[in-house]
């Protein structure tokens, strides 16, 4: 279980992030990124190379160094933007952080090549 403290802080950056156009929910299945609906919009899908990591934030158990989570902020090729998180380390999605390392080696060889 989470602590108290941390999940007010990991509220408090989804709230701001939301609050800066970041309002699409994701979940990682068979290797794409796909919006997380309501009501009748219509779910897009994403592979690596059609998403950009704009930011991330991990936050730490206190008294357990096991219990960690990361908060991605993503942008889609489209200008789709939201969150997904995770828990990080022995708990983690491995779906959804194999997704994002391979989007964050793709923006890796983006930097590179446009020096």
């Amino acid at each position: 279980m989470q602590d108290k403290e941390e999940e007010r802080s990991l509220v408090k950056v989804e709230e701001t992030l939301k609050k800066g156009g970041f309002t699409a929910d994701f979940r990682v299945s068979e290797g794409r990124l796909f919006t997380i609906n309501t009501r009748d919009e219509q779910t897009k899908s994403y592979a690596p190379n059609e998403v950009v990591i704009v930011d991330f934030y991990r936050f730490e158990g206190e008294s357990d160094p096991d219990d960690m989570s990361i908060l991605y902020a993503l942008e889609t090729a489209d200008g789709v933007r939201g969150t997904i998180s995770s828990a990080y380390g022995t708990y983690g999605d491995s779906d959804a952080l194999d997704f994002l390392k391979q989007v964050e080696d793709l923006g890796k060889n983006l930097t590179k090549g446009h020096k």
